[in-house]
C-alpha cells in the first residue's frame, strides 16, 4: 500500500459517533456506482450507520489526513436485521456463529492500493475476538451478465473474494429494498451470500 498519509483504524462504540455524517456521505457517493445504483439520503444513512456503534459492531476507517476516504462495516449476524439474518435461520444455520460484513466503500482515487485486503483483515480480526464465532460472511448484489446498465469497464469482485477464502452460496439469498438512481420509489434487490470459515471450522 502506498500513501504515507493514509491511516486505518477499527472504531467501535462512541468513537464512531463523530464520523457518522462523513460516512453517510461516503456511502451515498460510492453506492451510486454499479452494481448498486443507489439513490440514498444523508438522514437515512446516518441512522443506518448508528447501529454499528452498539451490539459488537465496528467500522474500519481509512483516513487521508483528517478526511475519511473509505470504510468497511461489520456486526454479529445474530443482531442483524431480519432480512439479513433469516436466510441463515431458514437454512438451519445458527446466526450466533456468524459475523456479518455489511459493506466496503472506498473513493476511486484510493483503489488499487491494497485497502480492500486491509478492510477484510481488520474485520476478520474483530470477528475472531468474539467467542463462538466460526464464520464471516457478506452478501453481494445479483445482476444479470447482460444487464444493460452494466458499464463496459465494470469488473466483478468475485475473484478477489475467492482469493480471500470466501465461498459463494448462491442459494442463500436475501432481498433488500432501495431506490435506484432515476427511480421514484424503492424496489427489492436480490443479494447472495459468501462465507469464509475462521480458523479450521468446516464450511457449513
Amino acid at each position: 500500500m502506498d500513501g504515507t498519509t493514509l491511516r486505518i483504524d477499527t472504531l467501535t462504540g462512541p468513537a464512531l459517533l463523530p464520523h457518522l455524517k462523513e460516512l453517510a456521505r461516503l456511502r451515498i457517493a460510492v453506492f451510486r456506482e454499479y452494481p448498486y445504483l443507489y439513490d440514498g439520503d444523508a438522514a437515512y444513512e446516518a441512522s443506518y450507520l448508528a447501529r454499528y456503534t452498539r451490539d459488537g459492531g465496528a467500522i474500519v476507517l481509512v483516513r487521508d489526513g483528517e478526511a475519511v476516504v473509505g470504510a468497511a462495516t461489520c456486526l454479529p449476524l445474530a443482531v442483524e436485521t431480519d432480512a439479513i439474518r433469516s436466510p441463515f435461520e431458514d437454512h438451519g444455520l445458527d446466526p450466533s456463529r456468524f459475523f456479518y460484513f455489511g459493506e466496503s466503500v472506498l473513493l476511486p482515487a484510493y483503489r488499487g492500493r491494497g485497502l480492500g485486503h486491509a478492510f477484510f483483515d481488520a474485520r476478520e480480526a474483530h470477528a475472531a475476538s468474539f467467542p463462538g464465532i466460526a464464520y464471516t460472511c457478506f452478501c453481494a448484489v445479483r445482476r444479470p451478465d447482460d444487464d444493460p446498465l452494466r458499464p463496459a469497464d465494470y469488473r466483478p469482485l468475485d475473484g478477489f473474494w475467492r482469493r480471500r477464502g470466501y465461498v459463494p452460496y448462491p442459494n442463500l439469498v436475501c432481498h433488500l429494498a432501495w431506490r435506484e438512481i432515476g427511480g421514484t420509489e424503492e424496489s427489492l434487490h436480490e443479494l447472495s451470500f459468501w462465507i469464509r470459515p475462521l480458523g479450521d471450522a468446516p464450511l457449513p
